[in-house]
């Protein structure tokens, strides 16, 4: 968190949380009101004090204010960016994602991959063809475009994909999960709203 906002936070630690004003979207874009915030600036600015509370809420600090983010789907963004020797994966906040500890489709043909401590982040649609060749068969072999199309069906939420991820020196087992089930697997909110009695701004 940025030494700016830990000061405000310090000096005036009693302002009122935000809910409903701001959503990240399936590609990692910040709105706020409906509007792209389009200024590479305050996007870094959002990302490095973005963080979650004890109830799986994502917020932004802004100053010595918390304001709540509605997600489109997962708490981070993920799309790939050419590295050293081959792709890698990047959130939407700039943090490299070094290993993915498991991966799952839902029925939208979205791959969330879980990262790091635990955080989950959807892949970006843009990215999403690059990603799936590097799907494979637990023995590491490439498989073809046609197991690809059935594992990633979307009327089928259930049972094993029957592929593999593989990134970096590892290979992940590609699961399923639903949409709606995603935030209790994974303990996040989508839509944060105030406790009741809670002031909102």
């Amino acid at each position: 968190m940025d030494e700016i906002v830990l000061k405000s936070m310090a000096k005036w630690p009693d302002v009122p949380d935000v809910f409903g004003w701001m959503v990240l979207d399936a590609r990692g874009n910040w709105l706020i009101k409906d509007q792209r915030i389009g200024n590479p600036a305050i996007g870094e600015f959002i990302g490095r004090n973005y963080q979650s509370d004890e109830r799986g809420r994502w917020y932004f600090q802004n100053g010595p204010q918390r304001v709540f983010v509605t997600l489109a789907n997962t708490p981070f963004v993920l799309s790939t960016r050419p590295g050293t020797n081959a792709s890698e994966i990047v959130t939407h906040t700039g943090i490299t994602v070094e290993k993915v500890t498991g991966a799952w489709l839902d029925e939208n043909s979205s791959l969330l991959l879980r990262f790091r401590g635990g955080e989950i982040g959807s892949v970006d649609d843009r990215d999403l063809s690059e990603i799936s060749t590097w799907f494979c068969t637990a023995e590491g072999r490439p498989i073809d475009d046609e197991a690809v199309s059935k594992a990633m069906e979307r009327h089928n939420t259930h049972g094993a994909t029957g592929i593999w991820l593989a990134y970096g020196d590892d290979l992940c087992p590609v699961g399923r999960i639903a949409y709606e089930q995603a935030p209790t697997k994974f303990g996040f909110d989508r839509s944060p709203r105030p406790e009741p009695g809670q002031p909102d701004c």
